[in-house]
């Protein structure tokens, strides 16, 4: 390890050492043994085993159970703001390359799977709207926004504001508080409307990133969306889940005979409906309803118009202790909709979850499948769109499993 350091030292177990030389980037409690040096939470720490082997440097926050999350495994690095410049530029170059004329929309910041643990940044034109998740960067944001700002400017893509979106309750095991609002930096607004126009796939929607889910918007679905939409010719559609209307309008756009989209929430309604208008689709309707309760109506009914389902759930599992029941769910949506289906119909159904794994997932959808009497003929797998890099050492930034189904 370089000499002279200044920052506190962790010494880990054999176990979290293991871990790290895999290539994982947090280290847990019950992985630490000791601390040495004055340390706050949110300060830089330097992390080696047991022998002082040098094996990282991350924040250290002990109000969580990720004790430290990893920021650099160089030794020689400084985190001042050409640090974190460098770190921007190269996520911002990695979007340009791999998302093209999508770069307006998209998402710049993947977290871990981007080297900033904890941060979401998402590109809506000229809006960015961000999720923090860690002390260490938001001790940091003074310094990370506003470079944000620069870089993108330099690449001819300047901004206008960056909203915050730290509305969720996961800040609190990391001693923040919840909040939103606008990052108030000179040259960024902060009294923009809440709402804003963005075309993906050449469909207009509008955008309520104040109080929309998440960001406002799921971008990670962008080009499964466009796979599914270019099986819906002629066909009449199912589009559960259907939030605001993605899925459904990629299949109206496509040339659907007709599509129904569903939500039990009444604002995702709303919005979808608002987004068939605004795109002048004629081929669409929308209903609020369960779609558990919707599916098992039309099952009981015995006549289902539709030869095209989607199921674009929400996670209905957010830890390990909860797969099962969650296994339960994906399986009653999936054995519904392959029952409801006819013979050469098409499901498109997928799982946001990092927890029900894919070979969950596929063994869910064999267990439907058998009991549905029904085969799955494959036409894609698919994952997240490559704004949110699956980082291979980082088992949590792969948590989008995707496919394409002909039921026969």
């Amino acid at each position: 390890m370089k000499t002279n350091r200044s920052f506190p030292v962790v010494t880990v177990t054999p176990k979290g050492e293991r871990f790290l030389k895999e290539g994982r980037v947090w280290v847990f409690d019950a992985e630490v043994t000791d601390l040495q040096g004055a340390c706050s939470n949110g300060d830089l720490v330097d992390v080696v085993n047991t022998k002082g082997r040098y094996l990282g440097t991350g924040f250290y926050n002990d109000n969580s159970k990720i004790r430290v999350r990893i920021l650099s495994k160089n030794a020689n690095d400084t985190f001042d703001a050409a640090f974190f410049a460098r770190r921007l530029r190269y996520s911002f170059d990695y979007r340009k390359a791999v998302m093209g004329s999508d770069f307006p929309c998209c998402r710049l910041i993947f977290g871990e799977a981007d080297g900033f643990p904890g941060l979401t940044v998402d590109r809506f034109g000229d809006v960015l709207v961000t999720q923090t998740l860690s002390l260490g960067i938001e001790q940091r944001k003074g310094v990370i926004f506003p470079l944000m700002a620069q870089i993108l400017a330099e690449l001819g893509a300047p901004i206008r504001a960056i909203f915050e979106r730290n509305d969720v309750a996961i800040r609190e095991k990391e001693g923040l508080a919840q909040s939103t609002g606008f990052f108030d930096s000179p040259g960024l607004a902060t009294d923009l409307p809440g709402t804003l126009i963005l075309t993906e796939n050449g469909i207009d929607y509008e955008v309520d990133y104040m109080h929309g889910q998440k960001t406002g918007f799921f971008l990670d679905q962008k080009y499964n969306r466009l796979a599914a939409g270019k099986l819906a010719a002629g066909k009449t559609v199912l589009d559960c889940f259907t939030h605001t209307g993605a899925f459904a309008l990629n299949c109206a756009k496509m040339g659907a005979k007709h599509v129904t989209a569903v939500d039990i929430s009444e604002e995702a309604v709303m919005h979808t409906r608002a987004n068939a208008q605004r795109n002048g689709f004629d081929n669409v309707d929308v209903q609020c309803a369960n779609v558990f309760d919707l599916l098992t109506k039309l099952h009981a009914d015995g006549n289902s118009p539709y030869d095209y389902i989607i199921l674009d759930p929400p996670a209905f599992t957010k830890s390990s202790s909860t797969v099962k029941s969650a296994m339960r769910g994906y399986k009653e949506i999936n054995l519904k909709a392959m029952k409801l289906l006819p013979r050469g119909g098409y499901l498109a159904t997928c799982s946001c979850s990092h927890f029900m794994t894919d070979a969950l997932f596929r063994q869910m959808l064999h267990s439907a499948a058998a009991d549905a009497g029904v085969s799955l003929r494959q036409i894609e797998a698919r994952q997240q769109a490559p704004d949110h890099p699956i980082l291979w050492n980082v088992p949590e930034t792969d948590y989008l499993k995707f496919y394409l189904f002909q039921v026969v």
